[in-house]
């Protein structure tokens, strides 16, 4: 495998059947939806499923993903740095000397070597002065995932045979079951070298990324998402790192469209749309691979 990181332009394609594929907590865990109707997933969202799976270390997909990860630099790990129960002072010790930054030792400390997520995504530790000066942007960037046509959400009461207040039987949680019927939505993904060295990402963290994708919801499902299915994961290489093709066309031209004469009426099943396989406009320009095939 080369060590090279490749510039990469990625698009997936999500299914939600009867799931709430990305909660929103401004209104109450439902399904996050745009005033047209068009549903979304947040990148936070996505990125969340990957971390998770990364921590789950005894888990099947971690043991098998890593089982021969090639090129790993000596004393690398794949912690997560957006750890729910991360301690911030162990962590800003690991960055070294606070006081003066120095790259070439940044590149060096534990911070770096320990945190796959910070090296691939970058980090949010923002607003904290012990962290001036460290990179915060990072070579991978996950766009919005919106759906093709708008979504019909579906609320309904959860109860609770057991009960969850004294004294009760039966416990009721109102519309606290809140579904998307159905919705294919389309995520683009990008992947720039440019910043490489500057978080000390390597190819083995992105080819970690890679082989993860495919796993994301099989491997995280929930009570309130158990069918949410990656159909397409589009990985478009580049010929150079500069870039062989422009994003947009490898994303307009794999993307889904919705069947029938009303383009903006909600889907019931994955037939209701068109799923291009291939990009003839970039023929010879991008090095194509489904990661769900």
């Amino acid at each position: 495998m080369s060590t090279e990181i490749k510039r990469i332009t990625g698009l997936l394609i999500i299914e939600a059947v009867n799931s709430n594929p990305n909660g929103n907590p401004d209104a109450e865990s439902d399904p996050r939806v745009r005033d047209n109707g068009q549903g979304e997933i947040s990148p936070v969202s996505f990125k969340r499923k990957l971390r998770d799976l990364v921590e789950l270390t005894e888990g099947p997909v971690f043991q098998t993903v890593t089982q021969d990860l090639p090129d790993v630099p000596d004393g690398y790990k794949f912690g997560i740095l957006e750890s729910r129960d991360r301690d911030l002072a162990k962590i800003f010790k690991k960055m070294g000397d606070s006081k003066k930054f120095d790259e070439k030792a940044f590149l060096q400390s534990d911070f770096v070597k320990d945190y796959w997520d910070a090296r691939l995504f970058g980090n949010t530790l923002l607003e904290d002065a012990r962290a001036k000066g460290y990179i915060k942007t990072g070579i991978v960037q996950i766009g919005m995932g919106l759906s093709i046509a708008p979504v019909i959400i579906q609320r309904h009461t959860n109860t609770n045979k057991a009960g969850v207040q004294e004294g009760k039987n039966q416990g009721m949680a109102p519309l606290g079951y809140r579904v998307v019927e159905h919705g294919v939505y389309a995520m683009p993904f990008f992947i720039n070298p440019s910043f490489a060295h500057k978080s000390g990402c390597k190819a083995c963290d992105v080819e970690l990324l890679k082989r993860l994708i495919p796993y994301a919801y099989e491997h995280t499902r929930s009570a309130i998402r158990p069918d949410v299915r990656i159909r397409h994961a589009w990985w478009g290489e580049h010929k150079n790192a500069l870039g062989s093709f422009p994003d947009h066309l490898l994303i307009e031209a794999l993307t889904p469209k919705r069947q029938g004469s009303d383009p903006l009426k909600p889907s019931t099943s994955w037939a209701d749309y068109t799923h291009p396989a291939e990009v003839p406009s970039l023929n010879g320009k991008v090095v194509l691979t489904d990661l769900m095939a």
